[in-house]
């Protein structure tokens, strides 16, 4: 589809003789918000890797229009040295990704994920919830165009949630299309623009609060 970040046709996949989905068509469009949703073993994070360029689907294909360095993946793992504070992880990610204005992006990173005053702590003395706070600034530092988050809420407080939300429906603002996995219909559909679930190894698509 002209104008779509991200497009799955016919995709499928199985782990040996069990099969998790297949047939699965998804669309990406710029400044949309979607959210994934399905049982635990439905093959959601998978389906989220396959999406990512993690995981080649067994069938099917994947066309992405967003180029590497401007797609943000947030697994559950953190994916930070914890002998590093919170500025050095990120100055770390940020050269590792050869991006320029680092000290620029570092402190903008830190600011809007509200952890400037433990810009100097040691990221392995993080709770859980300030880690994923870490590991979101990690994404945010490319300011990317397709941001896919494998339950991003996990750890986070209310106000770390609000602040999450508050991100994600920025970032749609600014014309990218954001995709998290979600056990929290209830709180998070009302702000998206489409709701995704694996359901008897099959996608299905319905409208988001913010469609309706």
């Amino acid at each position: 589809m002209e104008g779509a970040l991200l497009e799955l046709k016919g995709v499928a996949k199985a782990f040996g003789p069990r099969l998790l989905f297949r047939h699965v068509n998804a669309v990406l469009m710029p400044g949309t918000l979607s959210l994934l949703a399905g049982a635990n073993g439905a093959g959601k994070s998978t389906l989220l890797r396959i999406m990512a360029g993690l995981t080649r689907p067994d069938a099917g294909t994947v066309t992405c229009r967003v180029p590497e360095e401007r797609l943000g993946y947030m697994a559950h793992a953190t994916f930070l040295y914890p002998g590093l504070d919170a500025e050095e992880n990120l100055r770390f990610w940020a050269r590792a990704a050869g991006l320029d204005r680092v000290d620029e992006r570092v402190k903008n990173a830190l600011a809007r994920v509200g952890l400037s005053r433990h810009a100097h702590e040691r990221a392995g003395i993080f709770s859980r919830g300030m880690a994923q706070r870490l590991n979101l600034a990690r994404l945010l530092l490319s300011d990317p165009m397709l941001i896919l988050l494998d339950e991003p809420a996990t750890g986070l407080d209310v106000s770390s949630r609000a602040m999450l939300m508050e991100l994600m429906l920025e970032a749609r603002g600014r014309g990218a299309a954001v995709l998290w996995i979600s056990h929290d219909l209830k709180e998070d559909a009302p702000h998206a623009d489409a709701v995704f679930t694996l359901d008897k190894r099959a996608l299905i698509q319905s409208a988001g609060g913010s469609s309706c």
